[in-house]
């Protein structure tokens, strides 16, 4: 089934339905980048790239316009897709901000201030005045080689605030990738905890409501 706007069908492979209509690539253009058509030339393959980078550039320019003149509801409706479609939107967005974190590596103009830039636009706009200034930061930290044992230590007595972001991505892919790992026990095993937990977590923050209500008595 396909929408008036041509979307194709919707799900987690949205991005790759050749019922979807046209965007930056033309149907032909995807047919020709996932290796679904190979009859090309050599010289046609060159001028489909071409014609892909053109369309590109000139799509970059189209921001200009609209950040400036698409009007919000148009905006928002185009972020609001149905239930279904979500995931492959949201891995869309994720992956236009890779690709222009790639492209524009080298450029004379470094990604994060861009990046800065743009939010700052995005913040000036709502708030309808340039003098709404904010500070954006954006780093890209490497995460290095960490100590299994002190991460463990920290688990084992409860010291869950000392574990750093950088460890934390660490250990859970490593604990991913290990032979002992099972995604389908864990699931049932972390949803029995995950109730606990939050029942927890409830507690604290009524606890926490109840005493400051005692000390502004």
């Amino acid at each position: 089934m396909t929408s008036g706007d041509g979307e194709g069908e919707p799900g987690e492979n949205l991005a790759y339905s050749p019922d979807r209509g046209r965007g930056i690539l033309t149907p032909s253009d995807r047919e020709f980048l996932l290796g679904r058509k190979t009859d090309y030339t050599e010289h046609s393959k060159k001028q489909k790239r071409n014609r892909i980078r053109r369309r590109l550039r000139n799509a970059i320019l189209d921001f200009t316009i609209l950040f400036d003149h698409l009007e919000d509801r148009d905006r928002e409706t185009v972020f609001n897709p149905e239930d279904e479609a979500r995931e492959a939107y949201t891995q869309g967005i994720t992956d236009m901000l890779g690709f222009l974190h790639l492209g524009t590596m080298g450029y004379y103009v470094p990604f994060k201030d861009m990046l800065a830039q743009g939010v700052n636009r995005a913040e000036q706009e709502l708030a309808g005045s340039d003098y709404r200034m904010v500070t954006v930061d954006f780093n890209v930290d490497p995460v290095g080689q960490i100590d299994v044992d002190e991460v463990i230590d920290k688990l084992e007595f409860g010291d869950f605030d000392e574990i750093t972001d950088e460890e934390l991505r660490a250990f859970v892919r490593l604990l991913a990738e290990s032979e002992d790992f099972s995604a389908t026990s864990m699931r049932s095993e972390m949803k029995e905890q995950m109730t606990e937990f939050m029942e927890r977590v409830t507690e604290a923050a009524e606890r926490r409501d109840r005493r400051v209500e005692e000390l502004n008595d």
